[in-house]
């Protein structure tokens, strides 16, 4: 059989062809470029959303072929053509970098800049006054040099204030951002500070003293041992105490006569500056029970601008002579025409009253007078006597000194320290020789009636009345609300 040759395909036209290929090959450009929404859509999705959970993969499998897990976590390629204008976004993407350079270089100039403001702000700087501090070590603790602490000092005459440094000060410097002096101050009580503040060349000095205020306090006590520790638990300072038995002391013998079970009541000025007590000022009104019998004191200040005390009708509490011319002491021997003397062995009268006390303790005067002597006589050691009138003479023997001031011939005040305890002359230990003569004659000054001084005068009786019951009412309330709340 002879082969039949194969046939030729159809011809067409030569430009119908060469159109067919310039169409083929659009469309398969097409293809690669832009695909189909279908396909995009799951691209996009695929690289956007987070993997879905084991199970969901599992059934997707039955019915749509998922593509690896690695390819899945790749962003799809054209994720980003997504605006209609490329354009746009690459010129919109640009100023992300350069705009977080930016705000970081905002921040640093923003921090750099507060730290400026805070480094030109004065400084300020404490020191405390230790052992051996002066002015100028403690500007050199500051940093300053010793010229500025000359500087400061002779500023102005009160300046030198500074200078009376006390252990524990506190001085509070305020420095310039350069570290030179702007102000100083210190508090040198709980009242006063003193300031330094720079002014032109040199500085301004200023002292400020604060007011406290005044008021009243109250304090019961009742003696087991002593005045004084008794005193001291009921919230007294010793001064008081020492006041307190001054009032009293023409009335009671604090050496012997105090007993246990003896009670004492007290209305005294409190200072207080911002809530807290900084001190205490004078007894204006008190009661003093001894051995069963009651004393009462209130304070009244004439319209002459004298204070004394008096009792709750007017009558002074003060008498010519205070009846112990030394505070706390005990009596080592009392007056006696026939007492043995201790160093010379032989009966011989003891014409006054012997108060032991601790050397040093002092000594006050009985009562207002002249001193006729202050020097020594013989057995008597260091002897001072007083001349009180025409009609009495006290007698001060032993004494380890005498007081500034007191000389022959000067003139003393009732209460005033003269001297001090000893144990000069023919003493066998510290204590005072006392004796009190009425006309020449020696005088037990125990037992003697000592005269009283001039009451309340008539033109201010009222007026002192109007001050003396608020102040006893005051008191017996006081003293109801303590005994009640120990019930």
């Amino acid at each position: 059989m002879t082969k039949q040759p194969p046939k030729a395909p159809p011809l067409y036209p030569k430009s119908h062809l060469v159109a067919a290929s310039g169409i083929a090959a659009l469309l398969s450009l097409a293809l690669l470029v832009f695909p189909s929404s279908d396909v995009e859509a799951k691209r996009t999705t695929m690289s956007l959303e987070m993997p879905a959970p084991a199970e969901q993969l599992k059934d997707a499998e039955q019915d749509t072929p998922v593509a690896p897990i690695a390819e899945q976590a790749a962003p799809a390629p054209f994720a980003q053509i997504e605006t209609s204008d490329s354009t746009d976004t690459e010129q919109a993407a640009q100023p992300a970098a350069p705009a977080t350079s930016q705000a970081a270089a905002s921040k640093e100039a923003t921090v750099a800049k507060d730290v400026a403001a805070v480094k030109k702000e004065p400084s300020h700087r404490q020191v405390v006054v230790a052992k051996g501090d002066t002015l100028s070590t403690l500007f050199e603790k500051v940093g300053l040099p010793a010229s500025t602490a000359a500087q400061v000092v002779g500023t102005d005459k009160k300046a030198k204030q500074f200078t009376q440094l006390k252990r524990g000060q506190l001085l509070e410097f305020e420095l310039s951002p350069e570290g030179d002096l702007l102000g100083l101050h210190s508090k040198v009580s709980e009242l006063d500070t003193i300031r330094l503040t720079k002014a032109g060349n040199g500085f301004a000095f200023e002292r400020e003293t604060s007011k406290p205020v005044t008021r009243e306090a109250y304090a019961h006590g009742v003696i087991k041992n002593s005045l004084s520790q008794s005193a001291a638990r009921a919230g007294l300072s010793h001064s008081q105490t020492m006041d307190m038995a001054s009032i009293f002391g023409y009335d009671v013998d604090f050496a012997q006569d105090i007993r246990q079970g003896d009670e004492f009541d007290i209305i005294y000025e409190q200072r207080v500056l911002n809530g807290k007590v900084i001190g205490t000022g004078g007894i204006l009104a008190a009661r003093f029970t001894n051995r069963g019998k009651t004393y009462t004191a209130v304070r009244y200040t004439n319209k002459q601008g004298n204070s004394n005390y008096y009792t709750a009708d007017g009558n002074s509490m003060r008498k010519a002579f205070i009846r112990t011319p030394v505070d706390f002491a005990r009596i080592s021997s009392r007056f006696s025409m026939g007492r043995k003397h201790p160093i010379l062995n032989k009966i011989r009268a003891h014409k006054g009253v012997d108060y032991a006390a601790p050397r040093g303790t002092p000594i006050k005067a009985a009562g207002d007078g002249k001193v006729t002597l202050a020097g020594r006589r013989g057995g008597y050691g260091n002897t001072v006597i007083i001349q009180h009138g025409n009609s009495y003479t006290t007698l001060y023997g032993h004494m380890q000194g005498f007081a500034k001031g007191i000389k022959t011939g000067g003139s003393v005040k009732q209460g005033q320290v003269i001297g001090y305890i000893g144990t000069t002359g023919l003493s066998t230990g510290p204590h005072l020789h006392y004796e009190f003569q009425v006309n020449g004659v020696h005088v037990d000054p125990l037992g003697q009636k000592l005269p009283m001084a001039d009451p309340i005068a008539k033109a201010e009786k009222q007026r002192f009345n109007q001050l003396s019951q608020p102040l006893m009412a005051k008191m017996d309330a006081e003293r109801t609300t303590l005994l009640a709340s120990k019930r």
